[in-house]
């Protein structure tokens, strides 16, 4: 069942679907810019890091049919070598215009086989985990009623004691234990739907468990489950460049 999401997911985006197109820039938007902007060592500005990172999502549409995920190849590690080539190109293109000559730019095939592709590292696989876990996150938060979602961050992601928590939004410490489990049940939901979505290969589909996030609650306790979480979302908090999506509203 979960296989099946990520590859209707991928004929969804060769069919163009608008929507699809949309969701990946969402998960692997961020994701890209970050790592462009590490490869350009402060040489290049955030507009040149946005347009690299919008231009590899254009190769990405170019090229899209001909990904395979039965091949074995993570799709966030094939997206890896398209910016690599795309930042690439956009670098030689500034230093032809510098000498006032031009140079043909590589295509895309001739990336692959020259054998200079980027391998990712293990900062890039943890950014699109996080990234993932953080698109189930706000999914659960825009379909849970608003008290019962801030329940759930003051006393996960904040850290509040239960008793806190009662006192702070003057209900009984049981209810509060009812709200945390309704939450914790769509956020499970959301993250087996992402996490199968945008997964593409058997190894990413065990990411989810390996860091702690058991979506079968009877395989871990929820309190497992709920530290993991808090971990994952403040490691993405804490690596992005901007304010979190999750502020108080």
């Amino acid at each position: 069942m979960v296989q099946s999401l990520s590859s209707r997911f991928i004929d969804r985006l060769k069919a163009r679907d608008p929507e699809a197109w949309f969701e990946l820039w969402q998960i692997f938007g961020p994701v890209l810019q970050g790592t462009i902007r590490r490869w350009g060592r402060g040489m290049i500005g955030p507009e040149t890091v946005r347009d690299v990172s919008q231009e590899t999502l254009a190769a990405l549409s170019d090229a899209i049919d001909r990904h395979d995920p039965s091949k074995g190849a993570r799709f966030s590690t094939w997206l890896l070598a398209i910016a690599r080539h795309t930042l690439g190109d956009e670098l030689d293109r500034r230093n032809a215009l510098k000498r006032g000559s031009g140079k043909r730019p590589s295509s895309l095939d001739e990336t692959w086989t020259s054998g200079n592709s980027p391998t990712p590292d293990a900062n890039y696989e943890a950014a699109v985990f996080r990234a993932k876990v953080h698109a189930a996150i706000r999914l659960a938060e825009g379909e849970c009623d608003f008290m019962a979602f801030s329940i759930y961050r003051m006393r996960v992601f904040d850290g509040l004691s239960g008793k806190d928590v009662a006192v702070s939004v003057g209900i009984s410490e049981p209810t509060v234990s009812r709200r945390l489990a309704k939450v914790r049940d769509v956020l499970r939901r959301h993250l087996e739907e992402i996490i199968g979505t945008f997964s593409f290969t058997e190894e990413e589909l065990l990411e989810a468990s390996r860091n702690g996030l058991e979506l079968n609650p009877k395989k871990a306790t929820d309190t497992l489950f709920d530290e993991a979480l808090a971990e994952v979302f403040h490691a993405q908090v804490d690596s992005s460049p901007g304010p979190s999506t999750l502020e108080h509203r």
